[in-house]
């Protein structure tokens, strides 16, 4: 099969496209045929050697995928040669015509959604469900501020609030960006290059504030990000590529709260829980991933480059 591998940390250029043998499932495991490939900023980061967690070199990058059942080992019951299927996951990496999961990271592919978007689900849709209803604990009648909303993550997190039956106020770059915000079903959307820009939120929300933010980039916003929050408000940290300083007072004076978050420390029943209701969202229509390149697999360092540029427009994702 073909493949990307990874021999050393680096820049884009050290994914190369190999062939290697198909990977055969045992106990408790499931073989997919992929048909698309979701490409995640954090496979950057472990490809660069900067990430905290740093696979065994060599190594097949990626989680998230969708495709068809090719395979199956013992004891797996949940799935048959066949399925429509997306993953959340994967032992042997997802760059590839095909991936070896274990079934629990194998989760059921609705009719009426593409392999494309399947492959946009894994991580972008289980993070904002992660960062939005368990960490943030959002409440239906609360406002959210979702902070590059025009990304995967972001994306996911408007269709969730609106689903969720909050007020959602997005920020994005671009104007294409912002349009896209605004028919995903934000309420308002801001330009988050502009000067006055936390003045319009705030006058957005009647000067209360916004009950909680999602930030996928805390080095650049989270002291801003202290100063919308309504009285009891929280911002939950999805992202940051750098340090910051912040001014404690002004969590002091609305008793609010910063919560970090990180998908890989979800724990199993979580995880759970969020994928069961992240089908039903699928299959209802209320969640839609939204892609907004595909490059083939052999495009995996130009995918790379594009999925860390600004004005993202939703999901990059390869195709075998």
């Amino acid at each position: 099969m073909k493949a990307i591998r990874v021999d050393q940390f680096g820049e884009p250029d050290v994914l190369r496209l190999v062939e290697l043998p198909a990977p055969q499932p045992t106990v408790g495991q499931v073989l997919v045929r992929v048909h698309a490939i979701g490409v995640n900023p954090v496979e950057t980061y472990t490809r660069s050697g900067n990430y905290a967690r740093k696979p065994a070199l060599p190594y097949t990058p990626g989680s998230d995928a969708a495709g068809i059942v090719e395979a199956v080992g013992g004891e797996v019951t949940a799935f048959k040669l066949g399925d429509r299927v997306y993953t959340a996951g994967s032992l042997t990496g997802s760059y590839a015509e095909f991936t070896l999961c274990d079934v629990s990271q194998v989760h059921p592919l609705p009719d009426n959604v593409s392999f494309a978007q399947g492959a946009a689900i894994g991580v972008p849709y289980a993070t904002a469900y992660r960062a939005l209803i368990q960490r943030g604990q959002a409440r239906s009648g609360e406002s959210v501020l979702i902070h590059g909303a025009s990304g995967g993550v972001g994306i996911a997190g408007v269709q969730l609030a609106r689903a969720h039956g909050l007020k959602v106020l997005g920020t994005a770059s671009t104007e294409a960006g912002r349009q896209l915000v605004m028919q995903q079903g934000a309420h308002q959307v801001f330009d988050h290059g502009a000067a006055d820009f936390p003045g319009k939120i705030l006058r957005a929300t009647g000067n209360r504030g916004v009950d909680m933010i999602l930030e996928m980039l805390a080095n650049q916003n989270l002291a801003k990000d202290l100063t919308l929050l309504a009285p009891g408000g929280r911002v939950v940290v999805i992202g940051s590529r750098g340090r910051v300083e912040i001014d404690p007072r002004e969590t002091m004076v609305r008793e609010s709260d910063i919560r970090g978050m990180v998908l890989f420390n979800t724990p199993p029943a979580e995880l759970k829980q969020i994928h069961t209701a992240l089908i039903e969202g699928l299959k209802n229509g209320s969640l839609r991933p939204v892609i907004a390149r595909e490059f083939a697999l052999a495009e995996a360092a130009q995918a790379h480059i594009a999925v860390m540029q600004s004005g993202a427009g939703g999901k990059i994702v390869l195709v075998p």
